[in-house]
């Protein structure tokens, strides 16, 4: 698969950002400026000149790029090549107009140091799904082409501690948080944005994550507009309602920071949405 570029001005963003050309999703919304709202709206409030930021699955890397302008160390792992490359350009953009800096790491964030293949989605180029050994392609992407991409294990490449953690690995995010164990042990005042898919989840039941993050410490939410914290069960039933092959849940973590960061409007619309949706 050619994965073409093209260069944008997302409004607001203050420099140029590659895009990948045949993206349906993430390209035109960034091209818009508004990628994520809500997930970038919680990334951003826990960012502080001089923090340290992880991003695995940085595709091609909006995230770490409004890291890198807010002044913090970002360590970014995106596993595709051609991506892996137009998302090192962007974190160079940043760098040059911004007070942080970053570090591309070509490489999915795993258990085990190790190769595999990876299943390229057609148009949705955020979409793409590590496989285990001789595992076939999901139905869902039939007939995608596959690559063979690099493992790492994040304790390898970055040591603690970091302030935020975001993973949006495709369904390998247990693998990712059982290659991290130390940095996350390092790191007692941190926030997290991860993405729970039971569909895609590879090594693990949905429960087994969930209970995983609970029991670092975290209080977990929807990374919505006004988040709440909810409970494993909770989130488990809202996830499992959704069509399991468009995707599950952006969730929000803080454990030593606060959860609530958009003041008291935004805090009170949670208690509401947290009452609403019982």
């Amino acid at each position: 698969m050619r994965l073409a570029a093209r260069t944008v001005r997302p409004p607001g963003l203050g420099m140029e950002f590659e895009v990948l050309a045949g993206d349906t999703i993430i390209g035109p919304a960034i091209e818009r400026g508004a990628w994520e709202d809500h997930e970038t709206r919680l990334f951003r409030s826990h960012l502080v000149p001089g923090c340290r930021v992880v991003d695995l699955g940085a595709n091609v890397g909006w995230f770490s790029v409004q890291a890198i302008l807010a002044g913090a160390e970002v360590d970014a792992f995106e596993p595709v090549p051609a991506i892996a490359a137009l998302a090192e350009r962007n974190i160079r953009r940043a760098m040059e107009v911004g007070p942080g800096k970053g570090r591309l790491h070509p490489y999915a964030a795993g258990d085990r140091a190790g190769t595999a293949q990876i299943a390229l989605a057609r148009e949705n180029h955020g979409d793409n799904r590590v496989l285990d050994g001789g595992e076939a392609l999901p139905g869902d992407l039939a007939g995608s082409e596959t690559v063979e991409i690099e493992i790492r294990r994040v304790d390898d490449l970055v040591q603690g501690p970091v302030r935020v953690l975001k993973i949006d690995t495709q369904g390998s995010e247990w693998k990712a948080l059982q290659g991290a164990r130390e940095l996350l042990a390092a790191s007692p005042e941190l926030a997290l944005l991860v993405e729970f898919w039971p569909y895609a989840l590879r090594g693990a039941e949905p429960r087994e994550l969930l209970e995983l993050l609970f029991g670092l410490g975290f209080r977990i939410g929807k990374a919505t507009d006004a988040p709440y914290p909810m409970t494993v069960e909770r989130i488990l039933e809202q996830a499992l309602a959704r069509d399991p092959v468009k995707g599950g849940l952006d969730l929000y973590g803080t454990r030593g920071l606060p959860f609530h960061t958009g003041g008291f409007a935004r805090r009170l619309h949670g208690i509401w949405r947290s009452v609403r949706e019982n």
